[in-house]
């Protein structure tokens, strides 16, 4: 549903990586310098696959826990949470942001679209 709901509909590959707090940690340090947990990671790749033929947009790595904390903490179902940062780390594979305020307008955007697509509303996060 993300990946059709963008104006160039890119095609390809993507892994999503469910893991723990523990994991995310190393990840976020290793790669942000941040040495805390986060919700989730997105890795843009955009590479083409010499053995399929297709494009590798990236991976999406999830912290079960912090969704699980998350979904808690806002009163909405687990799943769609996970759908959620899901959606969320797509986008961030295809190039949005949320680092300005204009961005992050335009990523909320696009991820409360994609989420009502699939019948889910819940708040997003502020920050």
């Amino acid at each position: 549903a993300t990946l059709s709901s963008l104006p160039s509909s890119p095609k390809g590959d993507i892994t999503l990586v469910i893991c723990d707090d523990t994991q995310i940690r190393v990840l976020n340090h290793q790669f942000r310098g941040i040495d805390e947990p986060t919700d989730v990671l997105a890795f843009p790749l955009s590479e083409l696959n010499p053995q399929s033929g297709r494009y590798y947009l990236g991976d999406v790595v999830i912290s079960l826990e912090r969704a699980q904390a998350q979904a808690k903490a806002g009163g909405h179902p687990f799943i769609d949470e996970l759908a959620l940062l899901t959606v969320h780390g797509i986008l961030h594979l295809c190039g949005y942001d949320h680092e300005q305020p204009a961005e992050k307008e335009q990523m909320w955007a696009k991820q409360s679209t994609v989420l009502a697509s699939l019948g889910i509303q819940i708040p997003l996060p502020s920050e």
